[in-house]
């Protein structure tokens, strides 16, 4: 059954980025070392900003990402730390090559997820994104780390580039034995946004012309499929993830943001000065969380306007969702329950009918 992921307001997701640096030049990066910062941090400065972003009360969520957070050589060290310190699930973001042998240095209870990048059901498709030669090697590790027993999900991103091969992965999922799968949306900052050339977004008739229905014939294989909702209704109220929910996006430099879109712009809320989580002063992405109009998310509006559409009036035809708002599809009663990328508070509907805890 479809349904839309309730924002969970008591949760704290920390995406922490521990290096900038990756083996890949993926056409959709979002790394932007000018914002981000170049270093890899060392892991005793690591531990210390882990501390400082758990919580002894809220759950907290921790996503190791990069660059490629596996060319880190003191990775594992880090996951067992963060086990230590509490952090409810730990889960990372690779592009599957796992280097510095980390298969072997950390055990699967000790990890919730290896949620790994792959944007083709074949050789041709993904490396024309990702690089030539990636798609065997990712294919390679994801069999070898689930025959370790681990845990493993896959992040599918769709652009114009991919979107007619998506309906190739549910099948490909199925073969490999994978049974949690992220459908994510392209965001145009980073390595997009300097390549003006080729436009990657998808309009609202191609997205929903193809990734529902896909999700839902994986769903019916037995797979967990999750996707951002990406556009409103003009009658759907809007709501901003950034208000009512903790998402930290951690940046070797110390910046820190709450929203993925502004961070091509020095526009974070926060910065970790002596090891602690410091608010910044206005004017950052705070003030902008604010403001109201009548296209949904204003930080959609003000960086990557190219997914609105207007109609003779000058109206926008649809809202753009908070990119955090998600659509789920729970594929069967026995597939795990995903301990990764859990978001925000309610729909933003149900404020017109009485309140209910989601």
């Amino acid at each position: 059954m479809e349904k839309t992921v309730a924002f969970q307001k008591n949760a704290r997701n920390i995406f922490f980025h521990i290096l900038t640096r990756c083996n890949l030049k993926c056409r959709h990066c979002y790394i932007n070392p000018q914002h981000h910062g170049k270093q890899t941090l060392p892991v005793e400065t690591v531990k210390k900003w882990l501390k400082a972003l758990v919580h002894e009360k809220n759950a907290s969520n921790l996503i190791f990402i990069g660059g490629e957070p596996t060319l880190h050589p003191g990775l594992h060290l880090l996951i067992k730390a963060a086990r230590r310190m509490g952090y409810a699930s730990i889960t990372v973001d690779t592009n599957g090559f796992f280097f510095n042998h980390i298969l072997k240095k950390v055990a699967p209870e000790e990890l919730d997820y290896f949620s790994v990048g792959l944007d083709g059901s074949c050789e041709e498709i993904n490396d024309l994104i990702r690089g030539k030669g990636s798609y065997d090697k990712c294919v390679a590790g994801i069999e070898k780390a689930l025959a370790k027993g681990f845990r493993v999900s896959l992040i599918y991103t769709v652009s114009q580039l991919n979107i007619r091969d998506l309906k190739n992965m549910p099948g490909f999922l199925k073969a490999i034995g994978i049974d949690r799968f992220f459908i994510q949306v392209i965001g145009i900052r980073g390595r997009s946004a300097q390549n003006e050339k080729h436009k990657l977004q998808l309009t609202r008739k191609e997205w929903a012309a193809v990734v529902p229905r896909v999700a839902a014939q994986a769903a019916r294989l037995g797979i967990h499929v999750t996707y951002p909702k990406v556009f409103l209704d003009r009658s759907e109220c809007f709501e901003c993830a950034a208000l009512v929910a903790e998402n930290y996006f951690v940046f070797p430099n110390g910046r820190v943001y709450q929203c993925p879109l502004g961070e091509d712009f020095p526009l974070h809320s926060y910065v970790i000065e002596s090891d602690k989580l410091t608010p910044t002063p206005p004017i950052n992405e705070k003030n902008l969380f604010q403001l109201s109009n009548p296209e949904g998310c204003v930080m959609n509006k003000l960086i990557q306007p190219g997914n609105l559409s207007y109609d003779k009036q000058g109206s926008p035809r649809y809202k753009i969702a908070c990119c955090l708002l998600k659509e789920e599809i729970r594929g069967g009663t026995n597939v795990r329950k995903a301990q990764t990328l859990r978001y925000v508070n309610r729909l933003c509907n149900r404020k017109r009918g009485p309140k209910r805890r989601g």
